[in-house]
């Protein structure tokens, strides 16, 4: 908070015009707050999260717990370490957890998702200065620390337990078994879920529901999503036409690994992405593109990660291009 005092020229008293500076988002809405955002995003996070407990059983429900708690402890410790009070009331830390636990296989180890929570909050966000500060996404951070560090223990391996209900292709996602073997998924088992992979990325059906519930309440911008599944349609429409005889449609691209729940939860971030809404446009065509660019030209499967971090990165530059043009300027 800023207070400035301004003296009139006749020397009599005024009040103090107090300026009230804060960090983004900048919400519209008097009424909103940071935490109905967040509370906003954990029920649009109810159906995948309710998805993957349905199909992994007690391997989401570990994951689950292991990250949101190595997000509280990180918060509550570097918080701590700042010389300022907690700020676990906002949930902010809740729903990094569970977008982090979201992005990680089942079977991974607990170290993993505790090391990623610590990553994702600590070098994520709070090194910047905290909720609204932050250039990354705090999620993706963490979740390419361990990728990065633990490549082998993040392998979608099957779940023995569940396999009546877990379709499992050779034992491997969707989208490596296609790019390492060709094999084509079923769109059905793709579009409910019924696939390996890590947590959020495999119910289809789960993901619009929750992403349809954010842009309704106008938690989530619109823009951001339609940009993104835009420049995927554009792009592996294109690769359909150009490779008729793949198998591996456009479709299987939107609905196998992450890309809806990268759309609505993981790119729609208010604070890592554009401001305007031509800004937050282009965020999601670049999205997309980067994407799909890394799908059908690198050897690697998914993409989501890596194109949301690049993007994040650009978000200054991109909100210098798309300043709007002032009411009767040029």
């Amino acid at each position: 908070m800023q207070e400035t005092e301004v003296t009139p020229i006749d020397g009599s008293e005024m009040s103090k015009p107090v300026i009230h500076v804060s960090p983004s988002p900048h919400l519209i809405q008097t009424a909103s707050s940071t935490r109905r955002m967040m509370v906003d995003v954990l029920i649009a996070l109810a159906p995948v999260v309710g998805t993957s407990l349905y199909v992994f059983g007690a391997y989401a429900l570990h994951q689950l717990v292991v990250c949101v708690a190595g997000c509280l402890a990180a918060e509550l410790l570097f918080v701590k370490m700042r010389g300022r009070d907690a700020t676990l009331s906002d949930c902010s830390a809740i729903v990094t957890g569970i977008i982090l636990a979201m992005s990680l296989p089942g079977t991974a180890p607990w170290y993993v998702g505790m090391i990623a929570g610590f990553v994702a909050i600590g070098i994520g966000k709070i090194i910047f200065g905290g909720l609204g500060m932050n250039l990354f996404n705090p999620a993706m951070v963490g979740r390419a620390f361990v990728m990065i560090s633990f490549a082998g223990a993040l392998a979608a391996s099957g779940y023995e337990d569940v396999q009546s209900t877990v379709d499992a292709i050779s034992q491997a996602t969707p989208m490596n078994a296609y790019k390492m073997n060709g094999v084509v998924a079923s769109l059905n088992d793709l579009f409910w879920g019924t696939t390996n992979g890590s947590l959020g990325e495999t119910s289809a059906l789960a993901c619009l529901i929750g992403g349809l519930y954010l842009i309704i309440r106008r938690t989530a911008s619109w823009e951001i999503p339609a940009g993104l599944l835009l420049a995927v349609l554009a792009i592996g429409g294109l690769n359909d036409l150009l490779t008729p005889g793949d198998g591996w449609t456009v479709l299987h691209h939107i609905m196998g690994g992450a890309i809806l729940f990268g759309a609505f939860f993981i790119a729609t971030d208010p604070v890592t992405s554009p401001l305007t809404p031509k800004g937050k446009f282009i965020f999601g065509l670049g999205t997309g593109a980067f994407i799909m660019l890394l799908r059908l030209f690198s050897g690697y499967p998914e993409g989501v990660m890596f194109a949301v971090l690049f993007m994040n990165a650009l978000t200054p530059l991109i909100n210098r291009w798309s300043i709007p043009t002032p009411f009767g300027g040029n």
